[in-house]
């Protein structure tokens, strides 16, 4: 009798410290941790879908704009540049391998932006259902970068902040030492710069 009591004693015991640990936030740095590297892979994916669509842009636009080889040539290598510069999940508590990728995908934007503006003088390109077709889908594929990246920033702060506050903290310092607070991203100087309009 006293061996059944001492049985369901201990495993009464651990059922209470389980669900302690539960309801305490042990689990929370790994799950923030885990939904942070989810919403960076949303990132990735933006940008390749981006990159996917370049090419189909630059070759409608070489047939109507065969004088502006610069801008295309840009537009080519800031895309080269772009998709060689790669972060994993594990590189995510670098800020500057993040920085690193944020400035190659700002020079593409840039790139994009030039392209775009010197499709407007060209009423027959501006006209092509190609094109239009490929920069409504460019359009959306940036406002895509833009929800993926706010997501994003939004689960980093989550995260990084479990790790600094309690009882987070005494986790991190006890069970998940090996955590590092991950690299946000910043926004980018020509983004502080209000754009020129000219009539």
């Amino acid at each position: 009798m006293t061996r059944s009591l001492a049985f369901i004693r201990n495993v009464t015991a651990v059922l209470l410290l389980g669900l302690l640990v539960s309801a305490c936030g042990y689990n929370n740095i790994p799950t923030y941790e885990e939904q942070a590297k989810a919403k960076w892979a949303e990132v990735q994916n933006n940008y390749q879908r981006r990159a996917d669509l370049i090419p189909n842009l630059v070759a409608t636009v070489q047939g109507y704009a065969k004088q502006e080889k610069d801008v295309l040539t840009a537009v080519v290598e800031a895309r080269a540049k772009a998709t060689q510069v790669k972060i994993d999940v594990s590189q995510l508590t670098d800020p500057d391998k993040l920085k690193q990728f944020q400035d190659a995908q700002n020079q593409l934007s840039g790139a994009l932006g030039r392209l775009l503006a010197v499709s407007e003088n060209y009423p027959d390109l501006k006209s092509n259902q190609n094109f239009l077709a490929l920069q409504s889908q460019l359009e959306g594929t940036e406002n895509r970068i833009a929800v993926a990246r706010r997501d994003y920033i939004e689960a980093v702060r989550v995260y990084n902040t479990e790790l600094r506050t309690l009882p987070g903290s005494l986790w991190a310092a006890t069970f998940f030492r090996a955590n590092k607070p991950m690299a946000e991203f910043a926004a980018s100087e020509t983004s502080q710069t209000p754009p020129q309009v000219k009539f």
